[in-house]
């Protein structure tokens, strides 16, 4: 008897450690293979000043590869964070909506900054040199090409990566968002990091 119960105890304490491991949050965006540290980076904001992306622990960062000068899909992003920022209310206060040029050659920190007063005043633009740039690409497997545009005042177009990613409060690059994810569901994963941390 005594050992039918002591298997009994083990099922239900092994139930309990399996099932621990699976409550934590469904998340809309597509979860990386493996959760791991961000890779770290500086650039300028374009206010001159150094953005570091480690000393962004604690909150969440929604990063976006794009340009100035994009006809269609940067804007649309850029759109989406504007509805998530207003969706969020005050935990907004804890997300940095960060955008990298993909076109270092045209987006001057003064064009960038007053771009970006479009979609949120406390949206962050950032720049460097083409060599930092690329390093940064390199990071986050972003692909970036001009190609020429005859017959446009734009004279090139940048074909880009127009993922966004999304880096915890942990510091770790947790989640991929394809182009065109509703911004309701980023709110939803955005809100649950945030009430965990």
């Amino acid at each position: 008897m005594r050992r039918v119960w002591l298997v009994g105890l083990i099922v239900v304490l092994l139930t309990l450690v399996v099932t621990a491991g699976c409550g934590g949050p469904t998340f809309k965006g597509k979860l990386r293979r493996s959760v791991e540290t961000a890779p770290d980076f500086t650039l300028t904001d374009v206010h001159g000043n150094p953005f570091h992306l480690a000393d962004q622990k604690g909150n969440v960062v929604l990063l976006y590869f794009g340009y100035t000068y994009c006809p269609d899909v940067c804007p649309t992003t850029l759109g989406d964070f504007k509805r998530v920022h207003t969706q969020l209310g005050d935990l907004a206060d804890r997300v940095r909506f960060v955008l990298i040029t993909a076109d270092p050659d045209r987006d001057t920190p003064e064009r960038l900054a007053k771009y970006l007063t479009f979609f949120g005043d406390d949206f962050i633009g950032l720049v460097g040199s083409a060599e930092e740039l690329q390093s940064v690409y390199d990071k986050y497997g972003v692909f970036v090409e001009k190609q020429q545009a005859e017959g446009s005042a734009a004279q090139y177009l940048v074909s880009h990566t127009a993922n966004v990613f999304l880096i915890d409060p942990d510091g770790n690059w947790r989640l991929v968002y394809e182009f065109g994810t509703a911004p309701e569901d980023m709110v939803q994963d955005i809100t649950a990091l945030l009430e965990k941390s």
